[in-house]
Parts: C-alpha cells; structure tokens; sequence
C-alpha cells in the first residue's frame, strides 16, 4: 500500500500538522528536523498529490526542467543533478527537450502551467523572450541554468564562458598555433557568443586575428560536416576550438576520415567535459564547466524563491576548468606542409 501522510507522521514521531509544515516549507521546524522528515518520506515513498494540491491552491511539488536535448550528454547530466537536488528537497522534476525551438518552448511552457508546477528551471536558448510571458506574468517562479536572457530578472546559475573560451585560446596559443578555427553554436545561445567572444578577444590579444571563414555556426549534430569542410580548406586550421563536446566529436571523426592524426596535424578542443570526453580516441580536451554544482545551485534558487516570493534574484557565476587530455599538442609544422604539398600537387 501507499505510504499515507499518517504513516509519516508516525514514523517520525511527530503530528501530522508537523508533516504538512514540512511539505509546504512552513512552520517554526529546525533545518535538521525538516531533512530528516524529508528524508522518511523519500524513504517511504510518499508524495503529497499533485492534483489535491492543485485544486486547492497549495505546493504540487513539482518543478519543470527545460533543456535543448536530453539526448546531448552535457544536459542529461544537468538534468540528473537537479532532479537528484529537487528530490533532496521532496520536488518531482518534468524534463522537456526543446531542440532551442520557440514554439517547443512556448508549449511546454503553457504544458507546465497547466500542471501547476511550483517553478521552471529554464536552460534552453531563445529567439524570442515573449514564449517566457506565460510563465513570468502568471507567477510561475523561474530560474535560469547556463543560460541569460537581456532583461529577465529571475535567479540565474551560470558558468563564466567568456573565462572558459579565453582558456582555450590561450593553451593553443601557448602550444604555438596560429591557424584557430571555432565551431560555435547557433547565435540564440548566450552561452555560445560568450565562449567565442573569449576565444576570439584572447587571440587577438596575442595579435592573432580570426579569418571569418574560420568561424563557424552550426547546430550541435552538424560538427562533422561544418569540421569536414575547414579542413578541406587549403590553408586549413591547425586547431579547432568547439563550443562544446558533441561539436568536438564530430570535429574528431571528420578529422580521422580525413587521414588526419589529431593531434599532431590538428588540435581539437572541446567544452563541457561530459562523460564522452575521456572516452573518445584521443580522449578531449576540454573546458570543464562543474555541471553536478550547476544543478544544485539552480534548483536551490529556485526552490528559495517558491518559499520566499519576492525575494530579491541572485546570480551565480561558477569558474571553468581547462581539462588537459590528449587532443592538443604543438603543431607538427612538417605534416602540414606535406599534407598541403599532397592536397595541391592532387
């Protein structure tokens, strides 16, 4: 049978009045004491009903979760650390993919609403922020992950991306590349023209200017092909910075089908450190944004702002880490010019 509000109570020895305090995050209870309560409900497998709830105005205990793709490893590791923290404070989360599309989001949106979700997590791109209107004007309370929208005042958790593309250009300059190329992702992602705006004002500080053509928007199944064609080129880049690690992998297989060896003939460079990065052949390097604290962070913003309406929004900017593996090194200027010898000579 299902754990009942009674069976909780009595577990933890305290009154059902208590348990309900608990749920709704009210009441005079110690910090310790809710956890612990929180706990046996876990434990037990009791979850207030959402549709109760719902009708008679109350917490659902329910949080919306909006990402571009759960297939792309980055976000299935996002959405894995909020539904692991919201379940730490009794929450449910919905996970919806978005492919960055507006009308996806502004169903979802509408979708969450009418579920009578206490908050939504928003970490998908925009084109147009009017989709959010739904959400923002009817008091739905909204955190921003890895994302920032001009204008939205709501608690946002975000990674320094500009640090982090900085990062980057400056170990591949420091191995002696001159050639830099980027895979960015499409311009709706504030987290993508952070990373090139990094890459690209570090490099020029280095007094390397990047060729347009070596500058690349593409959506994140397109690396290989977009990869494909730089290094058709005839002065082709000896390294590639990709906005992220599914773009760094199709820059990986391009590159091999091309017969070339990374990373003596070009140094690719990724960004997220997802779990595919140690595992691919060479492992990647990458910038590795600490996506577990991300999630975290996020749904403890969100679920402060459910308790406490009107609390004044905070953002969080967590630092990047530059993982080095094996798919940067110095450039091997003699299997360059051979491969551009062997190129022009065919």
């Amino acid at each position: 049978m299902k754990a009942t509000i009674y069976d909780v109570a009595k577990e933890a020895g305290v009154s059902i009045a208590t348990v309900s305090l608990v749920i709704n995050g009210k009441g005079k209870i110690s910090e310790e004491r809710r956890e612990e309560i929180r706990q046996i409900m876990l434990r037990m497998g009791y979850k207030p009903s959402m549709i109760a709830s719902a009708l008679t105005g109350k917490k659902t205990y329910a949080l919306g979760l909006l990402v571009p793709d759960i297939s792309n490893p980055f976000f299935a590791e996002i959405a894995r650390a909020v539904e692991d923290e919201g379940q730490r404070h009794g929450y449910s989360v919905f996970i919806c993919s978005t492919d960055n599309k507006d009308e996806k989001v502004e169903h979802y949106a509408a979708l969450l609403q009418q579920k009578n979700v206490d908050g939504v997590i928003i970490s998908t791109g925009l084109k147009e922020l009017s989709v959010l209107n739904p959400l923002l004007q009817g008091g739905v309370p909204v955190a921003l992950l890895a994302r920032e929208f001009p204008n939205v005042e709501v608690p946002t958790v975000v990674v320094d991306d500009y640090e982090g593309g900085a990062a980057a250009a400056g170990h591949l300059i420091s191995l002696g590349h001159t050639r830099l190329a980027v895979l960015a992702e499409q311009g709706s992602i504030s987290s993508s023209r952070e990373r090139v705006r990094g890459f690209r004002q570090t490099a020029e500080a280095a007094g390397l200017m990047l060729d347009p053509l070596f500058v690349v928007s593409c959506g994140h199944k397109d690396g290989k092909d977009r990869a494909w064609e730089l290094l058709q080129m005839k002065d082709r880049p000896t390294a590639i910075f990709c906005c992220n690690d599914l773009l760094a992998i199709g820059a990986l297989r391009a590159a091999k089908e091309l017969g070339l060896r990374i990373p003596q003939d070009c140094s690719i460079i990724g960004f997220d450190d997802t779990v595919l990065a140690s595992v691919t052949d060479p492992p990647l390097t990458t910038v590795a944004q600490p996506i577990e604290q991300m999630g975290q962070r996020a749904v403890q913003l969100l679920v402060r702002q459910i308790s406490q309406p009107g609390e004044e929004s905070e953002r969080i900017v967590l630092s990047p880490s530059l993982t080095i593996r094996q798919s940067a090194a110095m450039p091997d200027n003699a299997s360059v010019y051979n491969h551009l010898r062997e190129k022009n000579s065919g």
